[in-house]
């Protein structure tokens, strides 16, 4: 049994120095940052907590956020622009992929045209928050065989794949994808369940990859804010130094 007077550590004292996978701070196309002013704060929000280098991830979502490489470039083109000119964030860096929803149109988009990813064919990929998609299997296989990699967005939040076993997830880890949890997810941010499963992927040594998912200024306060015990700690550790060492 853990002591109630156990020390407990700020995980922004591991985050020093990683390169932020998954975030929504490209200005004005998706449903994180809304112009470049929001960019910018949220980027010395970062820089506050010793985040520095990233990849933006917008949504490419065919119904709600229909971005394409051209819109995204043009975003990231303009927040490199205004880091550029300001000396507070001369340090940073940030590079655009995309975070993708898994659906119809998704299938189109690995037909058609080049994929933004993170890094080595590693794509970002999401589902649902209401159920997976019912041809998840051939979506997974297409992606690999047309030589991608899938990393699945914060696994845990899919409450539809909650089981003590975690037998949904090894399906999944056996069909070729990676993992990447939402620091949030370490609290009950998203809510208990995607609390406590974060942990059990985590002790069960199945994430690869960790990332802030940051929308806008109130997520960076309460990441700034979390504290683990040292068990939580030695977990995360693991994952936030696999995640500097590959990206």
């Amino acid at each position: 049994m853990l002591s109630i007077f156990e020390r407990k550590r700020f995980l922004i004292d591991q985050l020093q120095g990683i390169t932020d996978v998954h975030n929504h701070i490209l200005p004005g196309i998706d449903d994180g940052a809304a112009n470049i002013e929001e960019s910018m704060n949220l980027l010395l929000k970062f820089k506050e907590i010793g985040i520095t280098n990233f990849i933006a991830t917008p949504h490419i979502m065919n119904d709600y956020y229909p971005n394409t490489p051209q819109i995204i470039n043009a975003a990231l083109e303009t927040v490199q622009k205004a880091i550029s000119k300001n000396e507070l964030l001369k340090n940073t860096t940030i590079k655009a992929a995309a975070e993708y929803m898994m659906d119809q149109n998704f299938l189109e988009l690995l037909e058609n045209e080049k994929l933004l990813v993170l890094k080595d064919k590693l794509v970002l990929v999401e589902m649902s928050y209401f159920q997976a998609p019912i041809n998840l299997k051939e979506i997974l296989f297409k992606i690999q065989t047309h030589g991608y990699k899938p990393v699945l967005a914060h696994p845990e939040r899919y409450s539809y794949y909650h089981t003590k076993d975690l037998r949904k997830y090894e399906e999944l880890k056996n069909r070729g994808c990676y993992f990447q949890l939402n620091i949030l997810s370490l609290t009950p941010h998203y809510g208990t369940n995607m609390q406590k499963t974060a942990l059990l992927l985590l002790e069960k040594g199945m994430i690869d990859f960790i990332g802030s998912d940051a929308h806008r200024d109130q997520h960076l306060q309460k990441l700034a804010s979390i504290k683990l015990n040292k068990k939580t700690e030695a977990l995360v550790k693991k994952v936030i130094e696999k995640t500097k060492q590959y990206f």
